[in-house]
């Protein structure tokens, strides 16, 4: 798993909303005046440019990952560089942590590595250009960096640890793999707030744990379980399910035990909407609603978390609808 998980799911549905967008001249013509209004500022912020100092993190981000849209239409293009450079950073660390054929041993001290390579960028000894532009970003956005060590720690556990006791482990866990990215880009759009940083963490966690659960299998493919075992075990679910992709009654009241809990957190992560303002507050109302729409998909699929959702463009639209009228 990974922090940059919270930014990929960020972007994620907008990047099929521009999908639609390049793909549906005649179907957009059915949408009303206020809609398709938005499609010409839409396409037209598609084409803005970014820093060209910092093309080699905007194509690091849309090769690594394809639904990662570093123009995206609700971020302010002057901060598109700065996500770009941000993502470079904790995808690198993510894959790492995660991709290749590497013995744990090998992983942690490329980990070490890569955390010795931050602290000597800190100190404006660089090795690469992307190194040159993650330190200008730090420095002329005033970001937090313990906020990038924590990251670096969450993922470094993710390479020794595979089970988790109970809930309050997996909270630590988010704390520092996904609740760091929120607080950056509060940091990056210069709100400060202790109060909106806790809403924000409230948020992110939410949707690292909505990930868990849409990604169940494939977590359990890399070993890993990110469901409390203390849980597991009052619900009388065994390990056995998650091998066979078994879904039976007490998994499913496991399920919905959690859906209920994440709902709550974002509900209370909704307070920071008001403290927000411009296209960024849309932007966090488009995920919140983007990780509550797969909850809903989890939970009218009868709790199967082995069936994963996904969210398709026309889903995506319809989001960011709700998101912007509502």
């Amino acid at each position: 798993m990974l922090s940059a998980i919270t930014l990929n799911f960020l972007f994620l549905i907008e990047d099929n909303f521009l999908l639609f967008l390049y793909n549906s001249d005649d179907k957009f013509n059915n949408f009303p005046d206020a809609i398709k209004g938005f499609k010409h500022t839409i396409m037209a912020g598609q084409s803005s440019p970014t820093d060209r100092s910092y093309e080699s993190v905007v194509q690091f981000a849309r090769e690594h990952y394809e639904n990662f849209p570093v123009v995206s239409f609700l971020v302010p293009k002057e901060f598109r560089k700065d996500i770009a450079v941000i993502y470079w950073f904790a995808r690198t660390a993510d894959d790492i942590a995660d991709e290749g054929e590497f013995a744990p041993g090998e992983r942690l001290e490329m980990l070490e590595r890569y955390e010795d390579r931050f602290k000597e960028l800190l100190r404006g000894n660089f090795e690469s250009k992307n190194e040159e532009l993650l330190y200008n970003t730090i420095q002329e956005r005033n970001l937090s960096v313990n906020n990038f060590t924590d990251l670096l720690s969450a993922f470094k556990q993710d390479v020794v640890k595979k089970r988790y006791d109970n809930y309050a482990e997996i909270l630590d866990y988010c704390r520092r793999s996904a609740n760091p990215v929120g607080r950056l880009l509060l940091e990056l759009f210069n709100y400060r707030r202790k109060e909106m940083f806790s809403l924000s963490d409230n948020i992110c966690t939410a949707l690292q744990l909505t990930n868990f659960l849409q990604d169940t299998s494939l977590d359990y493919e890399k070993g890993r379980i990110y469901l409390a075992k203390d849980e597991i075990d009052r619900f009388s679910v065994t390990e056995q399910s998650f091998e066979m992709k078994e879904i039976n009654d007490n998994l499913r009241r496991l399920v919905e035990f959690n859906i209920v809990r994440i709902e709550d957190l974002f509900s209370e992560g909704k307070k920071l909407l008001p403290l927000l303002e411009g296209r960024f507050k849309y932007e966090i109302k488009w995920t919140i609603e983007g990780g509550l729409t797969i909850l809903r998909r989890i939970r009218n699929n009868n709790f199967n978390i082995f069936d994963r959702p996904h969210l398709s463009k026309y889903t995506a639209i319809g989001i960011l609808i709700k998101s912007l009228f509502r």
